[in-house]
């Protein structure tokens, strides 16, 4: 918040006008706002507060218009005390529910589900990190028989994510063998971290020689980082790229551009997400500039996490700082809730 405490008047001015913002994607006048809202003030009273409000870096004066646009401390100020409270309507939770009901149980089934609804929900770009696997802790190994030579290897973590990976034998193998093997794994490798898994993987198999076996066992050294690997380091999908080219915004050509270079080249919001996740902050809100990357300074994020036991993941949306700030926020919480009971139920 900045250090000057904005007027009664000054607040419901600076509101109004980010409310037609919103509604409009054109700069406000005076007339608009005394035409629109009964707020007992003529043009000329509400001309001289936006010169103030402007005057205080709150609103901003396009060269080519009479009328104002919000700044990002203007929205800020907006964000923290003026907009309405976040509240999703209950049909729209009906509709989210709805689709998770639908949804496979498969984590990435639900990720990619969830980012769909959240961009078709707010028209936004919707981003979901997977979770982080790096600290997850091993519970259990189950070795599926596909076919003679080809095995579905299910591994399940102790907050109750689960992972499938099909890897091919060069040699026949039969159910007794796999379960041998599955029974020697959990044993050896039950309750630690994949990192631990990872780097002393041979040290912990190296007194297991039986030659019946020794097929299986050459596969899983041979795979073993890609086993247990932390599938949420840098694995971000973004849905309704349709969406926010929709926007006005993305009408000028160079404006157009930008926005497809982020979606083509994640690492940006890869790193914002990763940041905010660092700071520990639950729901996060960063405008135009504070995204602190000259890429994202003409768009707004809100993100939060969604966990599954103690692992967690990062879902939000990215888009024109011209948006509904207080449905999507809404949506954005509801759906990170949902998300969460979702993953949970498979535990």
């Amino acid at each position: 918040m900045t250090e000057y405490q904005l007027k009664e008047r000054e607040k419901a001015i600076l509101r109004f006008i980010i409310h037609q913002f919103i509604l409009t994607a054109n700069p406000v006048g005076s007339r608009n706002i005394s035409k629109k809202y009964n707020i007992g003030l003529s043009p000329a009273s509400i001309r001289n507060i936006m010169a103030d409000l402007e005057d205080l870096g709150y609103l901003d004066h396009p060269h080519t218009s009479a009328g104002r646009v919000p700044t990002d401390k203007g929205y800020r100020v907006y964000v923290d005390s003026l907009m309405d409270p976040p509240n999703l309507e209950t049909e729209v939770k009906s509709i989210v529910n709805v689709n998770f009901s639908q949804a496979a149980a498969e984590t990435e089934d639900l990720l990619r589900i969830t980012s769909t609804i959240l961009s078709n929900l707010t028209n936004q770009l919707a981003l979901v990190t997977y979770p982080k696997f790096e600290q997850a802790i091993l519970e259990k190994i189950q070795i599926v028989k596909l076919s003679s030579i080809r095995i579905l290897v299910i591994v399940t973590v102790q907050s109750g994510l689960i992972r499938t990976i099909t890897l091919e034998i060069d040699a026949e193998v039969s159910e007794n063998h796999l379960s041998t093997v599955q029974q020697f794994l959990n044993e050896r490798l039950s309750g630690l971290r994949f990192s631990e898994i990872r780097s002393t993987f041979n040290d912990r198999i190296k007194d297991f020689n039986s030659d019946s076996v020794r097929p299986i066992i050459r596969v899983f050294v041979e795979s073993v980082d890609r086993i247990f690997t932390d599938i949420g380091s840098d694995k971000t999908i973004i849905s309704g790229t349709k969406n926010i080219l929709s926007q006005p915004e993305f009408e000028d050509h160079e404006q157009f551009q930008s926005v497809i270079e982020l979606i083509e080249n994640k690492d940006v919001i890869i790193h914002i997400l990763d940041k905010n996740k660092n700071q520990n902050i639950d729901l996060c809100i960063s405008i135009g500039k504070e995204n602190q990357d000259e890429k994202l300074s003409d768009y707004s994020l809100i993100t939060k996490e969604y966990k599954v036991g103690d692992l967690k993941g990062t879902l939000g949306i990215m888009g024109p700082k011209r948006m509904d700030y207080s449905k999507i926020i809404a949506a954005v919480v509801y759906i990170a809730e949902q998300l969460t009971h979702e993953l949970t139920k498979q535990r």
